[in-house]
């Protein structure tokens, strides 16, 4: 029995700031102190805040550092696990109360959050399988072996109202209750993770890997299914090392493979690595993927639960959605259903980022408003900078102004106002964004990620960047922004596959709010958030210059000319609007408009 642990966060945020030299410098001074037989340091997956990494707690206190460093870890093993006096500069502010350490559950970060997704990412050590069967793990799959037909678990996932939660929001139990008959049948899992800013599978797959492996294999025994496939991106070294590990040891307890649980049942998982394309986080293009061809989409239907996998019957959900199919069979559909929106049940997960102050991994129930996540949850913007906009559903979603932050966040809801769920990504942005350029932004990413199978979305988003390429250099015309809108519906309403016919909403969502920035660009031929460098032009104040030449020394293309102690000028057909000068003038005699 160990008196306290420790857990850090090994997700990778944290790892990428260091957390694995400070597990190695946690227990070497352990040993040094001869208390590693009674400090425990366990290795877990995303905590959430991962602004504030690298995280640690330290149980049964329940005390919360952040940005801990590795020579912070002398202290904190001495003072606080050796003498038990807590060091309170190293925690986590909002865990400050007087002379007490409040629990995490009541910081504004975390207590309109409901985990289930979740729930185990940050609490057991995803790498070693008797942590998860502490928690409930593999008890579910234990049920419906044991006690539910096929038929019933089915039942319960349709009556739970769980909705795939990948981006599309398909009912999950009718996707099962579809797949046919047949000799051979797949379960797939998609952790193709491909949205710019978002890494809500990634964190599940870091932290929690055998709550997927569990799923699948519920899901497998619903349908009828005896292998699974795991596609997950190969730029998720750690994801993918901790589902090897997890695969692994599940097949050693006999939670994979054959007879399980004793019964006829047999099902097995293999990963599949994809290469980083996004089009294989479309569904038939990511079966394509793992049977060995390149990733492109193919027309539906049929169906994949007809003709999925090596052209078999094949169900395929996201990591988040199986991530909640055990609580759902554990707790019953009712349970589920009493969380979230009538059309939207559960909760849903969120990367938070951007402009805003707690950047993270957030899970809060469906309806939970836009507000609540930027002001409450992520802390509001920094610096003092007003709320413009929130991207969601990445670049197949589309861009929420402020007069919709009190609509409540389900899958409804954001179709209505010109957005989408997504898989998840929130990205935030304050007065100082370019709604134009975030729309060039996106749609950049959509035309790089095209696979080019059908002509609308190959050559109609190449011909919608160049037009907002031309509108940021200050060359559109109001009659470009009729063509944009005319051909953002030909390219929703004629492309193969989700990708293309999604491609346009960034477009669509942001002259519908935002016009008045488009037409600001087009007619007055100026940024107004200062961000298209074609359209901005720096001067110099004579009244504030002091002809130090600071500002001529520094200009990569000597664009500034003037005489020492005499104002200076900048040449505006050199000028490369860099803002070298701007940074090293310390009169603010340069400004930008």
């Amino acid at each position: 029995m160990y008196r306290a642990h420790v857990l850090v966060c090994g997700g990778t945020g944290c790892t990428s700031s260091g957390s694995q030299q400070i597990i190695d410098k946690l227990e070497s001074e352990l040993k040094d102190k001869g208390l590693d037989s009674e400090v425990k340091v366990v290795k877990t997956g995303c905590f959430g805040l991962c602004a504030l990494g690298p995280i640690m707690i330290v149980y049964p206190e329940g005390c919360f550092y952040s940005e801990v460093k590795v020579e912070d870890i002398p202290e904190i093993v001495e003072e606080h696990l050796l003498k038990g006096r807590i060091v309170k500069r190293l925690l986590y502010t909002e865990t400050v109360a007087e002379d007490q350490v409040k629990s995490l559950n009541d910081t504004n970060f975390y207590a309109k959050q409901q985990r289930i997704a979740l729930r185990n990412c940050g609490v057991i050590n995803p790498e070693v399988i008797d942590e998860y069967i502490a928690v409930d793990g593999y008890m579910a799959l234990g049920k419906v072996l044991t006690e539910m037909t096929p038929k019933e678990v089915i039942d319960v996932i349709k009556d739970s109202g769980l909705r795939g939660r990948g981006g599309g929001g398909f009912p999950t139990g009718l996707k099962w209750s579809f797949v046919v008959d047949g000799d051979q049948k797949y379960v797939a899992c998609n952790a193709d993770e491909g949205d710019p800013g978002a890494f809500m599978d990634r964190s599940v797959l870091e932290g929690d890997p055998h709550v997927v492996l569990e799923a699948m294999a519920i899901a497998a025994y619903a349908i009828g299914a005896n292998q699974g496939y795991i596609y997950v991106r190969a730029e998720y070294p750690i994801a993918v090392k901790r589902l090897q590990i997890a695969i692994g040891q599940a097949r050693e307890y006999g939670l994979l493979g054959n007879n399980i649980f004793g019964t006829d049942f047999c099902f097995d998982i293999e990963l599949r690595l994809g290469a980083g394309a996004f089009v294989c986080g479309e569904e038939t293009a990511l079966m394509t993927s793992i049977e060995g061809h390149r990733g492109e989409p193919r027309p539906r239907p049929p169906f994949p639960a007809v003709k999925g996998l090596f052209g078999k019957p094949t169900v395929l959900n996201n990591v988040e959605t199986y991530a909640n199919i055990p609580r759902i069979i554990l707790n019953g559909a009712d349970w589920f259903k009493s969380i979230g929106t009538e059309k939207s049940k559960g909760t849903k997960v969120f990367a938070l980022g951007g402009k805003i102050k707690n950047t993270g991994l957030v899970e809060v129930p469906m309806g939970t408003t836009l507000r609540e996540i930027v002001e409450e949850i992520g802390g509001g913007i920094p610096n003092g900078k007003k709320f413009k906009a929130a991207q969601t559903g990445g670049p197949s979603g589309g861009c929420i102004p402020a007069e919709h932050l009190d609509v409540p966040i389900d899958y409804d809801n954001l179709i209505a106002i010109g957005s989408m769920m997504g898989s998840g990504g929130l990205i935030v942005m304050d007065e100082d964004t370019c709604m134009v350029d975030i729309a060039k932004f996106f749609l950049e990413f959509t035309v790089d990620e095209s696979c080019g199978k059908c002509t609308p979305c190959r050559v109609g988003t190449k011909r919608l960047y160049e037009m907002l390429d031309k509108i940021t250099r200050g060359q559109g015309t109001l009659e470009d922004l009729d063509k944009m809108e005319q051909l953002c519906y030909y390219i929703k309403e004629n492309s193969l596959c989700g990708l293309g016919q999604s491609a346009p909403n960034p477009v669509l969502s942001t002259l519908r709010y935002f016009r008045d920035e488009y037409i600001a660009h087009v007619v007055d031929k100026t940024c107004p958030a200062g961000v298209c460098k074609h359209l901005m032009k720096f001067t110099i104040v004579a009244d504030k210059c002091k002809g130090c030449t600071l500002c001529a020394r520094n200009c990569p293309v000597g664009a500034i000319d003037g005489k020492v102690k005499e104002p200076h000028v900048i040449n505006q057909d050199k000028c490369i609007k860099c803002g070298a000068c701007i940074e090293k003038c310390k009169f603010g005699a340069i400004i930008k408009a």
